[in-house]
């Protein structure tokens, strides 16, 4: 676990800055200068952007997780992979900006009476979802390389910076809003054009003739791999812009709005979870190369059991504090709260699995996947049909975190079957034990008529207190006091007694 912990501290830091601009544009500066209409513009025009760039991948980007390893050989160009991985992103880009024109007219029909918006400004999701494209297999390649935190920068960093730039120039009349959508949909290129730059600077991607070539039967290993991968990564990138799309289908780009800002809310709580989840990935491949499956379930075991400790602290810190912090926001977002909950608890169902599919999709019963992936698809449609236009967003909420739960719980199943891995540790039941106590403790308390952000700077020290002694005094994680206790040496150049 030393890569995990060093590779996701620097990871966490840099992200953790860009939450902080990410807050400031979506949290402060969309608000403040977009309306609610146009804010779930936005957000739909980029999750429909995000889904084309995972179609057009077709399957690229789990192929290069599992296989890149195997390719590896900076003498032999890697064999030409990255080359021609870049080679057929760039030809199944053009094909979907093909589809995305002839299916137009059925956009039209779908919202034209509902979001009228998103029918004008379509288009803007293809450069969308080629530079999204573009930066997830170029990130795959450096995670394969271990450069993990260049792609954290160019991404968390200096795009959301440039999206604040756009904001400001909108919000200060500099440019019209038509112009805005333009540069918001093209900053998706920045991030892009900086992994290229290193690639191609640190002679990883070459144009010229490679000395080594892919053999005829790991061809087709590839091929089939990457076709089954991509269904199955379609299914998870649709179930992501389903809600957000049926949403402005049946109620309208205002609802859309409200639920993308509860959506963004909870996807910046996983930025920790995402640092560990970035370094456990390279991990996963190179312990499936090895056969090692003792460090593979030691890993499973030890990410989950972090990736809990921190998704229930966050989720503590944001709920008990729920009602102050939507007093931040416009009126037409209380109705969000529930949907936070709900949609909450199937995020922490999946966090703590979060490794379960990355196994599964780099394992040799990869083409298994499927049949969840499909079930998560149906549910969470039909669900939707019937919840959406009766529960409006918390519908949604509903119909998503339970497929979700149910698709993590089937997955795990087979990998125990499979292979005999698990997550599960007895001081997870602590933790948990410890989370719902505080709940309890907090609702004891007598309610305090200070100032909202007094009030929310009071219950983050007590949940923070309370939280982390416990877990430390009573060490229910080895592992996160080790974390602790290095980054404390670091900082301070002595070990404390209390974490070891």
């Amino acid at each position: 676990m030393g890569i995990v912990q060093k590779e996701a501290l620097i990871t966490t830091i840099i992200s953790y800055v860009g939450l902080i601009v990410g807050y400031i544009n979506k949290g402060f500066l969309f608000i403040i200068f977009l309306s609610t209409e146009q804010i779930g513009l936005v957000n739909l025009i980029l999750s429909v952007g995000l889904l084309f760039g995972q179609l057009s991948n077709v399957g690229l980007i789990n192929t290069v997780w599992r296989f890149f390893p195997f390719f590896r050989d900076d003498k032999k160009g890697h064999f030409g992979f990255l080359k021609g991985v870049f080679k057929i992103v760039f030809l199944s880009s053009i094909l979907f900006s093909i589809v995305s024109y002839l299916i137009q007219n059925q956009i039209v029909i779908l919202y034209s009476e509902k979001s009228k918006l998103f029918v004008d400004y379509y288009y803007w999701i293809i450069p969308i979802g080629i530079g999204n494209v573009i930066y997830l297999i170029s990130d795959m390649f450096l995670r394969g390389l271990n450069k993990n935190s260049i792609s954290v920068i160019a991404n968390e960093f200096f795009h959301r910076f440039s999206v604040t730039i756009i904001l400001l120039l909108f919000g200060f009349k500099f440019i019209s809003f038509d112009f805005f959508v333009v540069l918001f949909a093209l900053s998706y290129f920045l991030p892009s054009l900086i992994l290229i730059f290193v690639l191609i600077k640190t002679k990883e991607l070459v144009f010229s003739k490679s000395s080594g070539k892919i053999s005829k039967k790991f061809k087709k290993i590839l091929f089939s791999y990457s076709i089954f991968s991509y269904f199955n990564s379609i299914g998870a990138m649709v179930v992501i812009t389903m809600d957000a799309m049926m949403i402005a289908s049946f109620l309208g780009l205002k609802e859309t709005g409200i639920y993308s800002t509860i959506l963004y809310l909870i996807s910046a709580m996983q930025i920790p979870n995402r640092s560990i989840f970035r370094v456990g990935t390279s991990l996963v491949a190179k312990y499936w190369k090895d056969r090692d499956m003792f460090k593979m379930n030691e890993l499973y075991q030890k990410v989950s059991s972090i990736s809990l400790i921190i998704s229930l602290y966050t989720f503590l810190i944001v709920w008990l504090s729920i009602d102050q912090i939507f007093m931040f926001l416009p009126k037409d977002f209380q109705v969000g709260i529930y949907t936070f909950l709900i949609f909450m608890i199937g995020k922490l169902i999946d966090i703590y699995f979060g490794l379960n599919g990355i196994i599964f999709i780099t394992s040799k019963k990869y083409k298994f996947d499927i049949i969840f992936t499909g079930f998560l698809l149906v549910t969470v449609y039909v669900l939707n049909l019937y919840l959406i236009p009766t529960y409006g967003i918390n519908g949604a909420a509903v119909s998503t975190s339970f497929a979700i739960i149910v698709y993590n719980v089937g997955r795990l199943y087979y990998l125990w079957k499979w292979y005999k891995l698990h997550p599960f540790e007895i001081n997870q039941f602590y933790i948990i034990l410890l989370f719902f106590g505080i709940i309890i403790g907090f609702n004891l308390l007598p309610e305090f008529h200070f100032n909202k952000i007094i009030i929310i700077g009071i219950n983050s020290f007590i949940v923070t207190f309370i939280y982390f002694t416990t877990i430390i005094k009573f060490k229910l994680s080895v592992d996160f006091n080790d974390y602790l206790n290095k980054i404390c040496f670091k900082l301070c150049k002595r070990k404390f007694k209390f974490l070891a």
